[in-house]
């Protein structure tokens, strides 16, 4: 029987996905030299991989950049639905955007998740691609009643869906909607394929090569950090935040949210399907078999990235809901993931800007990147084919309305200025002194603030807190031991390097030693 929600010390120590611990690591080299193709993409998730394997099987000469490691970053750690059931969202759509971009919504989703199953039939990819039903369940009378008017914009945009009166967990629900036809897969399997299919054909991949910059003009010129250059005739640029805004202004029109996953072995079977809850805490629930065992995938926990309680609570919120719903034998495996969300919850692909129409953006997926992401590789093959598309309208950057995404626009502009006016003002009161192994604060160093990590060995890491891209004040997070940024997600670690832009300068680091020595009684060492 579920043990009613405590926790007793089974998470793992430290976060690892284990897509990417189930898979043999991919290797390509740094471009060190100026290249000229045809089209330069830069971002090695699902959308760049998936738009340089069309574009390459379609003949052109494409080179994909990544600045770290091939599906290393949000990609890497998804829970990999594959599914057009993004949430309560098609009510809010059919009220804010209308019911024919609502319905257009579904359609490319759809059509995404079409593409992967036929591309898993056609080159016959082992990659656990199973086909699963998806349900939202309500836990409370308010969401039962958004749930009930979700379920009339499935009526109205003739989406394959019902309602349902229970789930197979221990989980009292009120009402339940269900999306017939949804899947899941091990995301790494599948894309590791196309990237071998992306070579084969000529494609050029480069790692650890950070961008930093587009020159432009009829052929844009993509700029490295360590002075190498891309050049063609189109630039697509899938790097989650957009390493280069063009003055698309996109720090200002998304936010960041970070969410949590459990891998959970538990003593029942598991029923099928995906499930997500409508009410907060949302919680979702997939299955995924790792080292020959059946196992959970437990999600939730959503918040702003930087912002929110110490993060390791949210994953004992997590291991706590586990052993609510099932009878928990362990837990191999945590891990969470950054997602970038629009004001309007449409994400932004297409062009940049509305002059340049040959520099692309594809971003702020709210969590739902298999299919959003590989949408995006939909439509950037048809632009670079010349070919019309229903959907690039719904989907453009520079769209503008009056709507609720308008005052989300003020709502989130104005975290920000809060946050960058509160963290300045913080006066911290911690010294290296009072840190135990494997714990950091922010400290006072002659008036002026640092961040001090003391790791498990006793060494202590000072960085600069001020964040690289307007100057916020970063926060820590327990559950990463890395910098966040409160105001547009940018994360360091915890000796300062970029994990996520669109900060592209590391945390100025300093020797603890040195500060040590310099440091007169006032700094409170």
């Amino acid at each position: 029987m579920p043990d009613k929600g405590h926790t007793d010390g089974q998470l793992p120590e430290s976060t690892k996905s284990y897509w990417r611990d189930s898979v043999d690591e991919m290797d390509f080299p740094q471009l060190k030299e100026d290249l000229q193709v045809d089209v330069v993409i830069v971002g090695g998730g699902i959308t760049g991989i998936t738009t340089a394997y069309l574009l390459t099987n379609e003949g052109f000469k494409v080179a994909l950049l990544e600045a770290n490691k091939l599906l290393n970053g949000t990609t890497g750690h998804t829970t990999a639905k594959v599914t057009a059931q993004h949430g309560l969202i098609y009510d809010e759509f059919i009220r804010n955007i209308g019911k024919s971009k609502a319905r257009l919504y579904y359609e490319a989703n759809m059509k995404a998740l079409n593409f992967i199953k036929d591309t898993v039939k056609e080159e016959k990819i082992d990659c656990e691609l199973s086909q699963q039903d998806a349900y939202l369940y309500a836990t409370t009378e308010k969401y039962a009643n958004k749930l009930e008017n979700e379920t009339k914009a499935y009526e109205k945009l003739g989406i394959d869906g019902e309602m349902v009166d229970s789930i197979p967990f221990n989980i009292d629900i009120k009402k339940g909607l269900v999306m017939k036809n949804q899947a899941q897969f091990h995301p790494l399997k599948y894309l590791a394929h196309l990237v071998q299919e992306i070579v084969d054909k000529g494609g050029k991949i480069f790692e650890n090569t950070p961008c930093v910059n587009v020159k432009t003009g009829k052929h844009p010129k993509v700029l490295t950090r360590d002075g190498a250059s891309a050049t063609g005739n189109h630039v697509i640029a899938c790097s989650h935040f957009p390493f280069y805004e063009g003055m698309g202004l996109y720090s200002a029109r998304m936010h960041a949210d970070r969410s949590y996953i459990l891998a959970v072995k538990t003593k029942e079977d598991y029923p099928g399907g995906i499930y997500v809850s409508a009410d907060d805490p949302v919680r979702s629930l997939r299955s995924v078999r790792i080292n020959g065992e059946d196992m959970v995938l437990v999600v939730g926990e959503s918040h702003q990235t930087g912002q929110g309680m110490d993060t390791m609570e949210h994953y004992k919120a997590l291991e706590r809901f586990s052993r609510n719903v099932f009878d928990v034998d362990k837990i191999p495996y945590r891990w969470s993931a950054q997602d970038l969300v629009t004001q309007d919850k449409v994400p932004f692909i297409g062009p940049i800007t509305s002059d340049q129409p040959n520099i692309m953006i594809a971003t702020g997926f709210r969590k739902w990147g298999m299919t959003n992401g590989t949408v995006a590789a939909l439509l950037f093959q048809s632009s670079i084919l010349g070919k019309t598309n229903a959907y690039h309208k719904l989907f453009a950057p520079s769209r503008f309305s009056v709507n609720p995404s308008l005052k989300n626009f003020f709502v989130d502009n104005a975290d920000v200025v809060s946050h960058l006016i509160k963290g300045k003002l913080e006066i911290p009161n911690r010294t290296v002194g009072d840190l135990a192994n494997d714990e950091a604060a922010v400290i006072s160093i002659k008036g002026q603030r640092k961040g001090a990590y003391k790791d498990q060995g006793g060494t202590v890491h000072i960085v600069d807190t001020t964040c690289t891209h307007v100057g916020c004040e970063v926060e820590w997070n327990s559950g990463e031991r890395t910098w966040d940024c409160p105001c547009h997600g940018s994360r360091f670690t915890y000796t300062g390097e970029v994990i996520e832009g669109p900060a592209e300068k590391p945390l100025k680091r300093h020797d603890y030693q040195m500060l040590e020595n310099l440091t007169s009684e006032e700094s409170g060492y």
